[in-house]
């Protein structure tokens, strides 16, 4: 899983998450596994056409499928509508759904059908119409999902007809960040949460926004940036970015609502969850995929932060930003998306620690809730649906490439047949209204093609991933890395045949010896060597006791505590403990 590199003062370690660098390709394998994950795989693709083909049938060009009707759902009336020449002037669909497949579509190698759909959506899509749009959720699926079928369009692998492909997807993507950017004019930098597509913010729009409405959306913005060299979009997205940080607590907390207008906070509980979580993701992923220095120190004081205040064993409750005492004890499904956001920094331990309660309960109830009260081990009374998410699977897919062990391919089988069981009606596959009678609900959301299905299917065929090097967006969305986006590392550095390369440096002539594995940008599964002494970090966070028996003089001879990244101090009988709550 790891590789060292010397260059150097430097010490270079990459987490590896390949296919062709871990393991063999599947075609390679002559095992049970092999054959189960053969069958699953085509478990899975038809899961995929069946949704699929469903929308395309009943719902097209219209947003989002309704499988128990097999009628349509104009979803992105919530975010505005985005219109379609050539149709009805009262139409308000905007193929929310066909966006959103495009890169699946690419994944389970149906190049033909993505050929159709981007010659569809280059001749009729268009953004010049009076409607008020959410920013976040405009930019994840449709910015997001434009700016990746446009890349794969274009690579080198030929995905289209050559010469029928100009560039269409960039342009509407590139119209569509325009009129994004009057969203940022405000006093703080902070964008608005909603924004008309023709007319810019509007006179009476509310200034509340969430943390992840304003700091998810470095990803898309600077990958059109970087695509078009015009820098107004990454900026936007940068000075929003710095300004949210600027806002974090002491404790390097940040709450979950705020004004974009005064810069004040909202809502001051937060968590890892719904209206906070791919403010973390991004963090982390824009270091990936750019390479700046600021992003990495960001999320290293954050995610540090996270597991002192919000960790409680293998859950993570929510907190006040200002105290760091908790608020409110409940799992979220978003919260799932963490386990691997956690592979991506290599703290593996935590990472399957918080994936197998996750998955626990989801055999408990067959799929997910929305919300689970862990103080009380009950429902939330309201929040009882399952909207066919994909953060499990998502974190299931992360850690069987980093650790290759057969049992996430159970989990994934769990997961497929449990989708199929509960969820597949005629029509397509249906969210769940209520877990507990499993009671169905009229709602295909775009996002059980573009990630459920995606991060399945990925799961048991990685053979899209060999050779290529990708992170993926929130919203599933794949954007490669690419040396000429990356501002810090030399060219060698960013090889072209590995996926998820997480570059970690360290100057290791530098370093104390007693460091986290977060400070010297290391993975916490390997053991660092410092002279002669070899230390067994056990987590991103964790710094040992200076001698192995514990025993101390002083609070400055002990560490951090793996578990809780809590310090520790020394007790009057000279041993180093959590003594200090």
């Amino acid at each position: 899983m790891l590789l060292s590199r010397s260059y150097g003062a430097w010490l270079v370690l990459f987490l590896l998450i390949s296919p062709a660098f871990i393991a063999p390709s599947m075609s390679q394998l002559d095992s049970p596994w092999a054959a189960k994950k053969r069958n699953m795989r085509e478990k899975v693709r038809k899961m995929f056409y069946h949704a699929y083909e469903n929308y395309m049938k009943h719902a097209f060009p219209h947003d989002e499928l309704k499988p128990l009707t097999k009628s349509f759902t104009d979803s992105l009336s919530e975010l505005g509508n985005l219109k379609l020449q050539h149709l009805p002037r009262n139409y308000n669909g905007s193929a929310l759904t066909l966006i959103e497949s495009l890169s699946s579509l690419v994944i389970m190698g149906n190049n033909t059908e993505f050929e159709r759909a981007v010659t569809w959506l280059s001749e009729n899509l268009t953004f010049n119409i009076d409607a008020r749009i959410n920013l976040f959720e405009c930019n994840i699926r449709v910015l997001g999902g434009l700016i990746s079928a446009h890349i794969l369009a274009t690579d080198s692998t030929n995905r289209l007809v050559q010469g029928c492909y100009k560039n269409q997807l960039l342009n509407l993507a590139e119209d569509l960040g325009r009129r994004f950017l009057p969203a940022f004019d405000t006093p703080t930098g902070l964008p608005y949460a909603w924004v008309n597509l023709k007319y810019g913010v509007m006179e009476d729009e509310t200034p509340e926004t969430s943390t992840s409405g304003c700091g998810s959306l470095i990803l898309e913005m600077g990958a059109l940036s970087r695509l078009t060299s015009d820098p107004r979009y990454e900026s936007a997205a940068l000075r929003a970015l710095r300004k949210l940080w600027s806002m974090r607590s002491s404790l390097n907390l940040l709450g979950t609502t705020l004004d974009v207008t005064t810069g004040e906070w909202i809502e001051y509980s937060s968590g890892i969850g719904a209206g906070v979580d791919s403010f973390y993701e991004y963090l982390c992923k824009a270091y990936i995929l750019f390479g700046k220095e600021d992003y990495w120190r960001m999320f290293h004081s954050a995610y540090l932060a996270v597991q002192k205040y919000f960790r409680h064993g293998p859950w993570y409750h929510e907190a006040d930003m200002r105290t760091g005492k908790a608020t409110y004890w409940q799992l979220t499904s978003l919260q799932a998306f963490w386990p691997g956001l956690q592979v991506l920094v290599g703290d593996i331990g935590a990472a399957n620690s918080s994936h197998r309660e996750f998955f626990y309960v989801w055999k408990k109830f067959g799929v997910i809730p929305e919300r689970y009260l862990l103080d009380h081990q009950m429902l939330h009374p309201t929040e009882k649906y399952y909207p066919l998410r994909p953060e499990l699977a998502e974190s299931t897919f992360y850690l069987y490439q980093a650790t290759k062990d057969p049992w996430y391919i159970q989990v994934g089988e769990s997961i497929v047949n449990s989708l199929n069981l509960y969820t597949k009606v005629k029509g397509g596959f249906a969210s769940v209204r209520d877990v507990t009678t499993m009671q169905l609900e009229d709602h295909q959301h775009s996002f059980f093609l573009a990630e459920t299905c995606k991060y399945l299917y990925l799961l048991f065929d990685d053979s899209f991933l060999v050779d290529r090097n990708y992170i993926f967006t929130t919203e599933g969305h794949p954007l490669p890395i690419l040396s000429s986006w990356h501002e810090r590392l030399p060219e060698a550095y960013i090889p072209t045949n590995w996926t998820y390369a997480k570059v970690f440096m360290v100057q290791s002539e530098q370093q104390t010896r007693r460091a986290s594995a977060m400070s010297r940008q290391v993975c916490p599964a390997i053991a660092l060597r410092s002279g002669y002494v070899v230390q067994q970090v056990e987590s991103a966070c964790h710094i040992p006791d200076s001698r192995a028996d514990h025993r101390c003089f002083s609070d400055e001879e002990c560490g951090i505590d793996s578990s809780t990244c809590r310090r520790r101090s020394c007790s009057m009988a000279g041993y180093c403990g959590l003594w200090i709550q």
